[in-house]
């Protein structure tokens, strides 16, 4: 494992030289001290663990890098990720894992507001709680959070689902419990597993759709638009 110590390294040395790796490498980035932009843009198959807080959108746009922060992460940590691993070993500020199309983000502590505000295909696992408006206008993957979520779950959801297993203190426009299937306690054990969460089973957990009454514009519905 190489080691890039932002003390003496500059922000923009580490992301051209991450963004430049060969598949295969492992990088260690020592005293982030909550910098911005932190592991971002990386589109090969390699390993970054970053040894402190990150900053604002911290492994954003990442495609197959497998990112871990043994920290928390500012805001938009994984924002607009399309595949890969992003493993947050603390908190997440709000709009972790906005518009991010596939991978994996981890978070095991708590997520702020609007955790995956309009994710579009990312598979989400939260050990903690989430904030208000998370998975707004959320398009397609899945949203796991073993504990609690804030008001508007799920506000003009389209077709991602939410798996809740502590209690949901509102739901947002258009967003409903639905039946849980086989399927999808599928999907939840699946990844409960990929995430290492062991404490929580499929069965303890609540789904929540969209009712799908937003997706063409109706004057009755004029108000909740």
């Amino acid at each position: 494992m190489q080691t890039i110590d932002l003390n003496t390294t500059t922000l923009r040395e580490l992301n051209s030289r991450l963004q430049t790796e060969n598949a295969g490498a492992s990088w260690q980035v020592a005293n982030p001290n909550g910098r911005h932009a932190l592991a971002v843009g990386l589109t090969q198959p390699i390993e970054v663990t970053i040894e402190g807080h990150a900053g604002y959108y911290a492994a954003g746009m990442n495609q197959q890098a497998s990112v871990v922060i043994n920290g928390n992460a500012g805001q938009g940590v994984a924002e607009n990720m399309m595949s890969g691993r992003v493993h947050v070993k603390g908190n997440a500020s709000s709009s972790a894992g906005a518009t991010a199309h596939g991978g994996l983000l981890v978070i095991e502590g708590d997520a702020g507001a609007r955790c995956g505000i309009s994710m579009k295909g990312v598979d989400i696992v939260v050990r903690g709680s989430i904030g208000h408006m998370s998975a707004f206008m959320a398009q397609s993957g899945n949203l796991v959070v073993c504990g609690d979520a804030g008001e508007a779950l799920g506000d003009s959801l389209y077709e991602t689902r939410i798996f809740v297993r502590g209690k949901v203190r509102g739901l947002g426009a258009d967003c409903e419990e639905k039946d849980m299937t086989p399927e999808d306690r599928a999907i939840v054990t699946s990844l409960l597993e990929k995430a290492g969460v062991t404490d929580c089973k499929a069965e303890d957990f609540r789904l929540y759709g969209s009712a799908r009454t937003l997706y063409h514009f109706n004057v009755d519905n004029a108000s909740a638009y």
